[in-house]
């Protein structure tokens, strides 16, 4: 239509079954139509009518269709709030020309709540999780389990579960096929929306399972060589709802792959911790070798080296610890930050950028890879280009629970 210069006529469903609003978020093979996955879900056929008045069919069952145009120019829309919990900025976008409504008797308009996770959205995920599971590894090979970890927004992390056997030869295990899993996973469905891709060797922990989010990042960090397992990919398509990268819809990703024996121990208490740049302090402990330090309020535009942050990681060179926490995040606040393990989550890699916000102690790139002796340093900061953070209006909360209090409307339908 774009080419041709003309209007495209489009059907908007909503409602109807759950199996058809299932299959609008699922995570589908190319190709692969909703209606058809649908009516595979829902056990029968899509019911379709069609009418001399409009130029498409309409899913029978649906509660609305909104029928129109969507016409070849744009205008801007925004800002909204989100699922990944900020409120995405204004941008030009398609524009939907109106022509009619229609609705069945007693129609009913479904909708979630949305903002920082977990909300009501968070359901579809974990059934997303539980229908696809037993399919992961026929769609990727080499992968047995993925968990696109909701507490951290879905999209900017990925851990994964993967089988390490393309050199079982070697004396010493390395990534080697964990990495082509990666890429796989970067290249197929929804999975290639990933921002930081974390993989691990189902081999060296048979027991550990992805959606054990604490236990994941204790097994990757005790084995991490941050000397080989770091992988950048720069100027990639990223989430439109992503504002960390180079511009909309372009960012960076991160592989970082481990396997092998146990290199460290690490630890949950800070001790003998240098004098620090300015700005830096308020040390606390966000997990089993996680250091989270507030920082200085960032005030850099996008994709500039913050020579402060080099700073730090020159400064924690000499710490006797820096074996014991190999991963150091700089958060605006670190008492929020490290409070528990989901602030920690969505703090770290929903404002962060792997290729600009990505530093380390004694890093070095050769031969266009970048490595560091550790500890790597993590800038999640809130920077200047940043969506701001949703936050609710407690009036309007106030008038929720009123619905749900005692002689309210809602009173024992929802808590």
């Amino acid at each position: 239509a774009l080419k041709r210069g003309q209007s495209l006529p489009v059907n908007i469903f909503v409602g109807g079954p759950p199996a058809f609003t299932v299959a609008a978020v699922m995570p589908l093979p190319e190709g692969l139509s909703e209606l058809r996955f649908a009516g595979l879900l829902g056990g029968c056929r899509a019911a379709m009518h069609y009418s001399r008045r409009l130029p498409l069919p309409v899913l029978a069952e649906a509660d609305f269709c909104i029928s129109g145009h969507i016409l070849p120019h744009l205008k801007p829309e925004g800002p909204f709030g989100d699922h990944v919990g900020y409120y995405s900025l204004k941008h030009d976008f398609p524009v939907l020309q109106v022509e009619a409504v229609h609705h069945r008797t007693g129609a009913i308009w479904p909708y979630t709540a949305v903002g920082r996770p977990p909300q009501e959205d968070t359901v579809f995920g974990d059934f997303i999780h539980e229908l696809t599971g037993a399919l992961v590894p026929q769609v990727f090979q080499g992968v047995r389990e993925v968990h696109a970890v909701d507490a951290a927004g879905v999209h900017p992390l990925l851990l994964a579960l993967g089988s390490e056997r393309y050199t079982p030869y070697e004396a010493q295990r390395r990534p080697r096929e964990l990495l082509t899993a990666a890429l796989h996973m970067l290249g197929t469905t929804q999975t290639a929306l990933a921002k930081y891709v974390l993989v691990a060797a189902h081999e060296d922990a048979p027991g550990l399972r992805a959606r054990d989010v604490v236990a994941f990042f204790r097994h990757l960090l005790e084995r991490t060589d941050f000397e080989r397992d770091l992988h950048f990919i720069t100027r990639s398509t990223t989430d439109t709802l992503d504002y960390t990268g180079f511009a909309l819809n372009e960012g960076s990703k991160l592989i970082w792959a481990s396997a092998g024996e146990k290199r460290r121990e690490l630890a949950l208490e800070v001790h003998d911790l240098p004098s620090l740049p300015e700005g830096f302090g308020d040390a606390r402990c966000a997990g089993p070798g996680i250091l989270v330090l507030r920082g200085p309020r960032h005030e850099l535009g996008r994709n500039e080296t913050d020579p402060r942050m080099e700073e730090l990681a020159a400064c924690l060179a000499h710490w006797p610890q820096r074996d014991a926490f190999p991963l150091v995040v700089v958060a605006d606040d670190a008492a929020f930050c490290a409070a528990d393990f989901d602030n920690f989550l969505w703090v770290a890699f929903s404002r962060s950028d792997p290729a600009a916000d990505v530093y380390g102690t004694g890093a070095v790139v050769r031969a266009r890879h970048w490595s560091c002796e550790g500890p790597l340093l993590l800038d999640a900061r809130i920077k200047p280009f940043h969506a701001p953070a949703l936050e609710e209006d407690p009036a309007v909360q106030r008038r929720v629970d009123a619905l749900a209090a005692p002689g309210g409307p809602l009173h024992g339908l929802i808590e």
